[in-house]
């Protein structure tokens, strides 16, 4: 496969402009909106969101393997899943009807996380 994937590049580069938006966004507008716990919730989800985001552009300069575009898209999809579903949920709790049906989802987007720094190391057993 050795040839570039833009992918991770691409939603690595959005995942961190968001996270810098939405970090900011948290900081400043929901501050005043927000318990203590909420807001870390919230921060967390941000967290997440940039250390992938850094870590998809890394992928993406990588020698590109099957083991790299696994773990890229276990990555992407982990952090939609974990990061959105918190922001969901902090945000519709915040303001009144709290989206259940969020709450189950933002553990499978860890597993997918976890599933996709397996995945890249696997990756590096095979340099």
């Amino acid at each position: 496969m050795n040839m570039i994937n833009t992918t991770p590049l691409l939603a690595g580069s959005v995942f961190g402009a968001l996270a810098i938006i939405f970090g900011a966004f948290g900081a400043h507008a929901l501050k005043k909106h927000m318990d203590t716990e909420r807001l870390e919730s919230f921060e967390t989800g941000v967290k997440y969101q940039m250390y992938h985001a850094i870590l998809l552009i890394l992928i993406g300069i990588l020698p590109q393997t099957d083991h790299t575009y696994y773990a890229a898209n276990l990555i992407i999809i982990g952090v939609i899943l974990f990061s959105f579903s918190i922001y969901g949920l902090v945000l519709s709790a915040t303001f009144g009807k709290k989206i259940k049906i969020l709450g189950p989802i933002t553990p499978i987007g860890g597993l997918s996380l976890v599933a996709g720094w397996i995945m890249l190391f696997v990756s590096f057993l095979s340099l």
